[in-house]
C-alpha cells in the first residue's frame, strides 16, 4: 500500500501524521507526507519522503509581535478573506494531484485540507480525514473553534448549534465556488457543504479518549450523524538525547519548570513575562524559544534558554509545564504525568485549556491577552499542589501511547483506511 498524507500547519500538524507515516513503514507500506517546506528536511531526515505544499508558515505565524493584541491592526476584510481562500485552493489542488498519482490511500489532517477529498475522488481511492480535538469535529456539546477569537467553552447546545450553522455558511461562503470549479476541472459533480465534503461522516479523531473525548453523537441535530472514529493520539517515537546543556541544568538543582508557546506568535517581553513569574515562586525554567524567539531578559543561573528539543525525553523530568494548549502538547504533557498550565492563544487551545482543568491535570491559565506575571504565577502555584501532581501522575498510566501504531495497522488492514470514499453530497 502507498499511502499520501497531507496536512497544512505548524509542527505540532505534522508530527503526528510523520509519526502514522513511520509506523506505516514499519509494516512495509509505502507512505510520503504532502507539508509545508518548513518541514522537508525533518520529515526526510526520519526516511520519510516529502513533497512540500504552500508557504513558508514560519514567516507567516512565528515571530514576536509588539504588543499582545488578538489580532493585527488592520484585520482582513471579508473580499480579502476570500481570495485567499481562492489563491489557497487554486494551489492546493494541482499538487495534491501530482503528489498523489499512484497511491492507494489519502489521509488528510486538519480543517484546510478543502481541495484533497476531491483529488481522492478523482484518483478513485480512498479518503480519511482526521481532526486531532474533538473541539474541530460539529456538535451541540462544544462551540466552533475559532483563529481570531474564542467563544466561551460550556454554552446551552441550541447556542452551539446555531454556532456550528454559522460557521457552515461562513465555510461555504469562502470555499464552495472556487472548490466547486476545481471539482468541475476534474470533471466531479459539485458539492453542497464544504464542510460535510472535506470532513466526511465517518472522521477520525487522533486524540487520547481520556484527554479529549469524542462528543457523543458528533454532528447530530446540527446537519449530520458523524461516526467518529478515535484512535488516541499520535505519538512520535522521539529517542533523541537532550543536549548536554540541558543535562548539566537538570543536574544542577531541583526540577525546573518547563516554559514554551511552540510556533505562536508573541510580544516582545513575553520571555521576561514567563521569567519573572517561576522565579516569583522561587522556582528554575527551561525556556523553548519557539518561533517566537522567547528568551530571557538576562541570563541568570535559574534559567536556560534552548532551541527544539524532545518533549519526550524532557518533560518527565520537569516540575509542571507552561504551553499555549496545542493537541500536541498538551498529550505529550498529560503523557509525562507533569501538571501543567495552558495559556491559549487560539482555535483549540481554548478546548484544551478547559478539557485540564475539568479533570484536574492542571490549570487553565491567562489567556494570551491576560498573560501577566502575576496571574501566571497564581495559575503555577495552583498547577503545582501535591493534589493536581498526583492526579497528573495518575492520568499518565491511563494515556494511550500506540494510537499511531493502531492506526497504521487498521489502515493497512482495511486496506480502505477504514473509511470509503463517499460520494459528493
Amino acid at each position: 500500500m502507498k499511502a499520501l498524507l497531507a496536512c497544512i500547519g505548524s509542527r505540532g500538524d505534522v508530527q503526528p501524521l510523520l509519526a502514522l507515516a513511520i509506523e506505516l513503514t514499519s509494516l512495509g507500506h509505502d507512505a510520503a507526507l504532502c507539508v509545508a517546506p518548513n518541514f522537508r528536511d525533518w520529515v526526510e531526515s526520519c526516511g520519510i519522503s516529502c513533497l512540500p505544499i504552500g508557504p513558508d508558515l514560519r514567516k507567516l505565524t512565528g515571530g514576536s509581535a509588539p504588543t499582545l493584541a488578538p489580532a493585527p491592526a488592520a484585520k482582513p476584510s471579508p473580499e480579502q478573506l476570500r481570495q485567499l481562500a481562492i489563491q489557497s485552493v487554486q494551489s492546493q489542488v494541482p499538487v495534491l494531484m501530482q503528489a498523489a498519482r499512484g497511491c492507494d490511500l489519502i489521509v488528510a489532517a486538519g480543517a484546510l485540507q478543502i481541495g484533497t477529498r476531491s483529488v481522492a475522488e478523482a484518483l478513485d481511492v480512498p479518503y480519511v480525514f482526521v481532526a486531532y480535538c474533538p473541539a474541530v469535529l460539529p456538535s451541540s456539546d462544544h462551540p466552533p473553534p475559532k483563529m481570531g477569537f474564542h467563544h466561551p467553552q460550556g454554552l446551552p447546545a441550541a447556542a452551539n448549534a446555531s454556532l456550528w450553522a454559522a460557521e457552515e455558511a461562513s465555510w461555504n461562503d469562502r470555499f464552495r465556488t472556487v472548490l466547486n470549479e476545481e471539482r468541475a476541472k476534474l470533471r466531479l459533480p459539485a458539492i453542497d457543504s464544504v464542510r460535510r465534503h472535506v470532513f466526511t461522516d465517518r472522521p477520525w479523531l487522533a486524540a487520547d479518549a481520556l484527554l479529549g473525548p469524542a462528543a457523543p453523537g458528533a454532528g447530530t441535530g446540527i446537519g449530520t450523524g458523524m461516526e467518529v472514529v478515535q484512535t488516541g493520539a499520535w505519538f512520535l517515537d522521539d529517542q533523541r538525547p537532550l543536549p548536554p546543556e540541558v543535562e548539566e541544568f537538570l543536574a544542577a538543582g531541583e526540577p525546573p519548570v518547563y516554559l514554551g508557546f511552540g510556533s505562536m506568535r508573541a510580544a516582545e517581553d513575553t520571555g521576561r513575562v514567563l521569567i519573572e513569574a517561576v522565579r516569583g515562586l522561587g522556582l528554575r525554567s527551561i525556556i523553548a524559544q519557539g518561533w517566537a524567539n522567547l528568551r530571557p531578559a538576562d541570563t541568570g543561573s535559574d534559567c536556560l534558554s534552548v532551541g527544539e528539543v524532545a518533549h519526550e525525553a524532557l518533560f518527565p523530568r520537569v516540575a509542571a509545564i507552561v504551553h499555549h494548549g496545542g493537541a500536541g502538547t498538551t498529550a505529550a504533557a498529560a503523557r509525562a504525568g507533569k501538571p501543567q498550565v495552558l495559556v491559549p492563544h487560539l482555535y483549540d487551545q481554548y478546548y484544551w485549556a478547559q478539557r485540564v482543568g475539568r479533570l484536574g491535570i492542571g490549570v487553565a491559565g491567562p489567556t494570551r491577552e491576560a498573560l501577566g506575571a502575576a496571574a501566571l504565577s497564581s495559575a503555577l502555584r495552583e498547577c503545582l499542589r501535591p493534589a493536581v501532581q498526583a492526579r497528573a501522575l495518575r492520568f499518565a498510566a491511563r494515556v494511550e501511547t500506540r494510537g499511531a501504531r493502531n492506526s497504521a495497522r487498521l489502515l493497512a488492514e482495511s486496506g480502505s483506511g477504514g473509511a470509503q470514499a463517499q460520494s459528493p453530497e
